[in-house]
């Protein structure tokens, strides 16, 4: 079986500036080219719509990545390290749920069908898989705890969904850019090649390659401080 890769270049540094500049862009697209963002709005639903993509991005995305890396970035011992862990997810599973009340809200104040395009569907697999992730791990490994068996054996599994998950948080995040950049020029809100679409495109590029850096560090046997996502079941 080949050996994981060394890496040899900043990795964790890249990771934060990609996961700033995605920040950025986003938070960009939302305010400067849709007009901003609020929880209720009676004369524009479209900024109803808006939070939905910016919660989404920075807490599965952004967020959830540096979950994955607080073993090999966060300073300390291994409760520290494992409780940084489950806060930025914590934190991100709670954005993820209002990112999804506010798209629910938005297409039940403009009538428009739920759950019949791919991107819903996979968002909504994510959101609840990673829940169930969050709940198994929080379980198990912080309060009330496994046994040290039962530790040893969810870790392998609680680690590959967690990798999975980020995946899929990834492939969800690209496949509703890509929606709604199709949706907003089939409705001639915005041209093929106008500044608008060239970011939202810049954006999806930007989302794989933070989350193929993100795998690489959290795989890499080289990289980070010496406790790894992968590290014992303490």
């Amino acid at each position: 079986m080949a050996a994981a890769p060394v890496v040899r270049f900043p990795v964790f540094g890249l990771v934060r500036l990609l996961g700033l500049a995605a920040s950025a862009a986003i938070l960009v697209w939302a305010v400067h080219f849709r007009g901003g963002m609020a929880l209720s709005s009676e004369k524009d639903k479209l900024l109803i719509f808006n939070v939905h993509p910016v919660l989404m991005l920075i807490g599965f995305v952004v967020l959830n990545g540096e979950a994955i890396l607080a073993y090999k970035t966060v300073s300390g011992t291994k409760k520290l390290k494992k409780l940084v862990h489950l806060s930025l997810q914590f934190i991100a599973m709670i954005l993820s749920i209002v990112g999804l009340w506010a798209v629910w809200k938005f297409h039940n104040e403009k009538a428009i069908d739920h759950l019949y395009t791919l991107h819903s569907w996979l968002g909504l697999s994510c959101i609840i898989l990673f829940s169930i992730q969050w709940a198994a791990g929080f379980w198990t490994f912080w309060y009330p705890g496994g046994s040290r068996s039962g530790r040893a054996s969810l870790l392998p599994w609680h680690v590959f969904f967690g990798v999975f998950l980020y995946v899929l948080a990834i492939a969800t995040s690209v496949s509703g850019l890509l929606e709604k950049s199709i949706f907003m020029q089939s409705a001639k809100m915005i041209g093929r090649f106008s500044m608008e679409a060239m970011l939202m495109n810049l954006l999806g590029m930007l989302l794989v390659l933070l989350g193929a850096l993100v795998i690489l560090a959290a795989i890499s046997p080289g990289a980070g401080k010496i406790d790894t996502y992968r590290g014992s079941s303490e």
